[in-house]
C-alpha cells in the first residue's frame, strides 16, 4: 500500500513535467514553423525572405508576436460578440488537443519509472484524433457567421462544405493500415511496423498502402485548408474569408490552429504509413549514426562558412551554429541517451519531411477553383478511397 500512495506522486509530476515540456516545445514551433515556411516559399521564388531581425531573421517570429499582441483588437459592431470570440479560441483548443494522444517515442526509464513519450496513451487514439479535428471545422464556420460579413460567410461556408467533404476519403484512407494493424491505439499501430522500412504500412504485405498515403496527404491539406486548397481564405475572391474581420491575437489564433493542425495530421501520417519512430533499418546496420553523421556535415559546412564569409563584415563573427550542430552530432553517440533521443530524431525527421512538402506544395502549385474542388473529392477521391480499402480487406482476409 505504502508502495502505491508514493507511486502517485511521482506519477503526476511526471505527467506534469511532460506536459510543461510538449506545450513549450510546441508553441515554439509553431511560433518558428512560420518562419521556415517563409524560408522555404522565399528560396524557392529565388529571394531572401525575412532576414532583417535576428540572424537570417529568426528573431522574426518574435517580433510577429510583439506586433500582434499590441495590435488594436477590432470586434465589428454587429457581429455576435460570443461566438465572434469564441471561434478563435475552438479553432486553436480543438488543434492542440489531439497532441495530447500523439506518441513520438517508446516507453522510456525517468528517474526510476516508466513512462511513454507521450502525454496520454489511448487505446482509441485514432478515433480520438478523428473526433476532436471535425471539431475544428465549428471555429472556422462559427468565425465566418458570427463577423455579420458575407465575404466571412461565405468563406465558412466554403470551410464547411470543404472539410466534412475531404473528412470521408481520409477517414477511409486511415482505415485501411488499421486493418493492417488490427488495432486503434496509436502506438500498437508504430509498434507492428517495427523492423524495416519493408514493414511500414505504406510498403507492407499483402497489400502495401501508397495509395491510402497519397489519399491521405491530399485529403490533410483541404482538411487544413493549404495551398491548393485554400478556398475558405481565397484572398482574391473573399478578401480573407473567414477571419475577414479579426485582428490581434484572435488573427492569429487561427493561423496557430492551422499550423497546429498541419502538425497533427504531419504526425498521423508518420505514425499509420512511415512507421512512427521507428528506424528505417536496424541498429545493426548504422541508422544510429546517421544522425550523428548529418549533424556533423552541416556543423562543419557551417564552420567552413563561418571561416570563409562572404562578406567582411562576417568574419568577424563566431560560427555559433557550427559548433552547436557538431555538439549535437557528439551528443547522438552517447549510450545513454540513445535509447530515447533516436526514436524522437525519426519521428520528428519524418514528420519535418512531410511539413516541409506542404510547404513546398504552397510555392508551387495554383488554386483550384471551388466546383473543382468539390467534384475531385465526391467523384474521384472518394471512389478511390473506397476501393482501395474494399482491397486492402480482401488482402488482409485472404493472406491473414
Amino acid at each position: 500500500m505504502s508502495s502505491i500512495v508514493l507511486s502517485i506522486p511521482s506519477f503526476y509530476i511526471i505527467a506534469l513535467v511532460k506536459i510543461a515540456i510538449v506545450v513549450g516545445i510546441l508553441l515554439q514551433v509553431l511560433a518558428y514553423l512560420q518562419w521556415v515556411e517563409r524560408k522555404v516559399i522565399a528560396h524557392v521564388q529565388v529571394r531572401p525572405g525575412p532576414y532583417r531581425v535576428g540572424w537570417h531573421g529568426l528573431l522574426q517570429p518574435l517580433a510577429d508576436v510583439i506586433k500582434l499582441i499590441t495590435k488594436e483588437d477590432m470586434i465589428p459592431p454587429f457581429a455576435n460578440k460570443f461566438f465572434f470570440l469564441l471561434a478563435p479560441f475552438l479553432a486553436v483548443f480543438m488543434a492542440l488537443l489531439s497532441v495530447a494522444v500523439i506518441p513520438f517515442g517508446p516507453m522510456i526509464n525517468v528517474a526510476g519509472h516508466q513512462t511513454y513519450m507521450e502525454l496520454t496513451n489511448l487505446n482509441i487514439g485514432v478515433l480520438f484524433v478523428l473526433a476532436v479535428s471535425s471539431m475544428g471545422v465549428y471555429g472556422i464556420a462559427l468565425a465566418g457567421w458570427s463577423s455579420n460579413n458575407k465575404y466571412s460567410l461565405l468563406g465558412g461556408l466554403r470551410s464547411s462544405a470543404q472539410m466534412v467533404s475531404y473528412e470521408l476519403p481520409m477517414s477511409l484512407a486511415i482505415a485501411s493500415p488499421l486493418l493492417l494493424s488490427n488495432s486503434l491505439s496509436l502506438r500498437t499501430i508504430v509498434e507492428t511496423q517495427s523492423g524495416s522500412v519493408i514493414h511500414w504500412n505504406v510498403l507492407r504485405g499483402p497489400f502495401p498502402q501508397v495509395l491510402s498515403f497519397v489519399i491521405f496527404l491530399i485529403a490533410a491539406f483541404a482538411e487544413t485548408n493549404r495551398i491548393p486548397f485554400d478556398l475558405p481564405e481565397a484572398e482574391n475572391e473573399l478578401v480573407a474569408g473567414f477571419h475577414t474581420e479579426y485582428s490581434s491575437m484572435k488573427f492569429a489564433s487561427f493561423f496557430m490552429a492551422e499550423y497546429a493542425n498541419m502538425i497533427t495530421v504531419s504526425a498521423m501520417a508518420t505514425i499509420l504509413f512511415l512507421g512512427g519512430w521507428m528506424a528505417p533499418w536496424r541498429v545493426r546496420y548504422g541508422s544510429s549514426l546517421v544522425p550523428s553523421v548529418i549533424c556533423g556535415i552541416a556543423g562543419l559546412i557551417l564552420l567552413y562558412h563561418g571561416a570563409n564569409a562572404v562578406r567582411a563584415r562576417d568574419k568577424k563573427s563566431f560560427p555559433v551554429f557550427g559548433v552547436l550542430f557538431l555538439i549535437v552530432a557528439a551528443v547522438f553517440l552517447v549510450p545513454m541517451v540513445q535509447s530515447w533521443l533516436m526514436p524522437l530524431f525519426w519521428f520528428i525527421a519524418k514528420t519535418g519531411g512531410i511539413l516541409f512538402a506542404f510547404m513546398w506544395i504552397r510555392a508551387t502549385l495554383p488554386r483550384f477553383r471551388y466546383d473543382q474542388l468539390m467534384a475531385f473529392a465526391w467523384k474521384f477521391l472518394f471512389p478511390v478511397a473506397v476501393l482501395n480499402l474494399l482491397v486492402t480487406a480482401f488482402m488482409v482476409a485472404w493472406f491473414q
